[in-house]
């Protein structure tokens, strides 16, 4: 922007797309201006502008107002941001920053600080002001056409990518037809129409989805794409723990029949389940895995003579609290996994991010449906980890653990975060 362009920004006023202030406001004050720009269609604050558009200038130096700047957006915008930032002399010695927010911000609703709590902003004309919940839901629906696990992600190519368990996916589990490991052109055309790849200014990138379900080392680029196992000797969190892993890789195991194993993968070991093996376990089956070795399995002999196995939990259960926290966590917040928390008395699965969009814990007991990141539930729901259905969650968590124990699970949403709490039998008062 040069200085012709900001002197017309100025004698036009205030509207829906430009605000000022003065850069000695509060950061509240600063961020509730740029979440309902973000959440509208974008626009220009400019710092150093009164109200009635007479200019003051920066009261800091322009590198100090522009780190406060980056720092409001950062710690006082959820999701954060970068705004595009730039300084113009005026002239007389002031200085005027124009603080930029992109039209069509991919990650509404933005929500700006207040106190304790996060509040969502919307743009009527030349104010901002809190949304209304229709408004907040609109948003949501706006946001949902392009999800955080259908975008690409930079630096990362097809060779990040296991074409074995692709391969596995497209022929057995799909039933269609898939190129030959040699043929690239053809893998990407795939993979990018099928959304496990994107396109970015003429490039085919890996899709988050993408990485997280077949990556050969997903952690590379999405360092929170793992889970953090441990088991504790007793009720609470202790240093001395009886194990601790921290589970990496792709979500999906490399499967294949009795056939394909003695054929396509003779030289990997294979755990064998209804017929179908597993040749590498994927993160799913793992954080599963990790769960059998630390609970107990007793056995008994029934009426009719037949071996029966009780778990401590039933595997279904536990099996749909992982899905569950691996489709639906919310991948946007870096670098903190999924925690399973393995107690004397309990299992914890913490599933980082608030529910999505309109959900509530209530709903989720009663199978609403809904969906952070859509295309991973998809092909989740192609490996039967996820029910069509939708009722998981009513019918094996909650039911499964009725049954099995006349317990209750918890769902609690608390911060941040999203807490499944199976219990190994009735609490004590």
């Amino acid at each position: 922007m040069n200085r012709t362009e900001l002197a017309e920004l100025i004698h036009n006023g205030e509207n829906s797309g430009i605000e000022y202030k003065r850069d000695d406001v509060l950061p509240e004050r600063l961020a509730k201006e740029m979440a309902a720009l973000l959440n509208f269609e974008g626009g220009h604050i400019l710092l150093g502008v009164e109200n009635d558009g007479t200019v003051t200038g920066l009261a800091r130096e322009p590198p100090k107002a522009e780190e406060w700047a980056m720092e409001v957006a950062r710690t006082h915008l959820r999701p954060a941001t970068i705004p595009f930032w730039e300084t113009i002399d005026w002239g007389d010695g002031k200085t005027i920053a124009v603080v930029t927010l992109p039209a069509d911000a991919p990650d509404k609703p933005y929500k700006a600080k207040r106190g304790s709590a996060w509040v969502t902003q919307i743009r009527v004309g030349s104010t901002s002001r809190d949304a209304t919940d229709d408004e907040e839901a609109r948003l949501y629906m706006q946001s949902g056409r392009l999800q955080y696990d259908r975008k690409p992600v930079l630096g990362a190519t097809l060779d990040d990518l296991d074409l074995r368990r692709l391969a596995n996916y497209f022929r057995d589990v799909r039933r269609q037809g898939c190129p030959e490991a040699s043929d690239r052109e053809g893998w990407e055309r795939l993979l990018v129409n099928t959304e496990l790849m994107a396109e970015d200014r003429g490039r085919r990138l890996p899709s988050v989805a993408g990485l997280l379900l077949f990556g050969v080392r997903p952690k590379k680029y999405l360092p929170q794409s793992g889970i953090s196992a441990v088991a504790y000797q007793g009720t609470q969190k202790d240093y001395d723990a009886r194990a601790r892993q921290t589970l990496v890789g792709p979500l999906v195991s490399l499967f294949a029949g009795p056939e394909a194993h003695a054929t396509v993968y003779p030289s990997l070991p294979a755990t064998f389940t209804d017929g179908v093996a597993t040749v590498e376990a994927g993160v799913i089956e793992l954080a599963l895995d990790f769960v059998r070795r630390n609970i107990d399995m007793a056995a008994h002999v029934d009426e009719r003579g037949q071996r029966q196995e009780r778990w401590d939990y039933p595997l279904e259960a536990m099996r749909e609290a992982i899905v569950n926290a691996v489709a639906h966590r919310d991948y946007t917040i870096g670098v903190t996994d999924i925690e399973l928390s393995i107690y004397a008395d309990r299992i914890e699965v913490l599933s980082p991010g608030r529910l999505p969009n309109t959900v509530t814990v209530d709903k989720m007991r009663a199978g609403y449906r809904a969906s952070r990141n859509e295309l991973v539930k998809e092909v989740l729901r192609d490996y039967r980890y996820i029910e069509a259905t939708g009722l998981g969650v009513p019918r094996k968590i909650i039911e499964g653990m009725r049954t099995h124990n006349a317990t209750e699970p918890d769902l609690i949403e608390e911060k941040d975060r999203l807490l499944v709490r199976l219990w190994k039998g009735p609490r004590s008062t």
